[in-house]
């Protein structure tokens, strides 16, 4: 369901005293010229005539006297119903702060749903159309997506100096909560209200050594480190490898440790056993009979 439609779909249409403009139900009509809305309307059968569309038939006098017939403006129908089970994800991870864990940070990855409503036709008109130059429903959704991945961004910032990571994912109705506030004014700059803003799923990255290091944050000892973590992960996720090794690459690296520890305490376990020479078999002949 497309948030407006724009009659004609191209260029001008030609409009007159006592052309009828028709609008149904859960529309609002927008008359726009030159970059303005002139009026606007609502559901039912509209005359253009002077008691009911001044600021059009003003504009219609002014084509007349300069001997422009007919005149030239577009309509756009708005859809006044409530737009549900929009998509929005992060392209790319959000690094938070992550004090006392791990490297000190964290890349999360979300998506989920939003709504949203048109409230203020001709003000969204102005803005989208006339400031913007946006024709089509696709264009307006992703500047919607972009302000809203920004206050989530923002939100999140500020609840990860408060709450470690997984304190703080497992706050989604509390950050959904949030976003919908953050964004209410810049929603309403285009004449839009966020109805809803719902996250669905919010988690770390699995790929956060390589996006960590295409930041600058990583230098390559540690970034080898955790490549190696990331080696014992997908050994245990192979059925033919070791059985019971947990991923992430803070249990990666325990595991990794615990194997070199393991190691070495068997290689000094070996090196004990070849320094005691076992006794001749006769001495343990005799041990036996005395």
């Amino acid at each position: 369901m497309r948030s407006y439609t724009r009659f004609p779909e191209e260029g001008p249409g030609n409009f007159r005293i006592g052309t009828q403009v028709i609008v149904r139900e859960s529309q609002t009509a927008v008359f726009f010229r030159d970059g303005n809305a002139l009026d606007v309307f609502g559901p039912g059968r509209h005359t253009i005539v002077t008691y009911n569309i001044p600021l059009v038939v003003d504009a219609i006098g002014k084509a007349l006297f300069n001997e422009a017939t007919p005149f030239p403006a577009e309509v756009y129908y708005i859809s006044m119903r409530e737009f549900v089970d929009k998509k929005w994800g992060t392209p790319q991870p959000i690094i938070v702060r992550n004090p006392n864990m791990g490297l000190g940070v964290a890349l999360l990855q979300g998506f989920g749903t939003y709504s949203f409503q048109i409230k203020d036709p001709q003000q969204f008109v102005t803005q989208i159309v006339g400031a913007q130059g946006m024709y089509s429903t696709t264009d307006i959704e992703g500047r919607l997506r972009s302000m809203l991945l920004s206050k989530l961004q923002d939100l999140l910032g500020e609840t990860a100096a408060k709450q470690s990571v997984p304190e703080l994912i497992g706050l989604t109705e509390e950050l959904g909560a949030g976003v919908r506030a953050k964004a209410q004014d810049d929603f309403a700059a285009i004449g839009l209200t966020l109805k809803a803003f719902y996250i669905e799923n919010m988690r770390p990255s699995s790929k956060s050594a390589e996006e960590l290091r295409a930041m600058g944050m990583l230098d390559m000892q540690t970034y080898t480190q955790l490549q190696a973590a990331d080696a014992l992960r997908d050994a245990a996720q192979n059925p033919s490898g070791g059985a019971g090794l947990t991923a992430g690459i803070g249990a990666g690296i325990g595991v990794g440790n615990i194997i070199n520890q393991s190691l070495s305490g068997m290689t000094g376990a070996a090196a004990a056993g070849a320094s005691q020479t076992p006794p001749p078999q006769h001495l343990r002949a005799a041990a036996l009979h005395p």
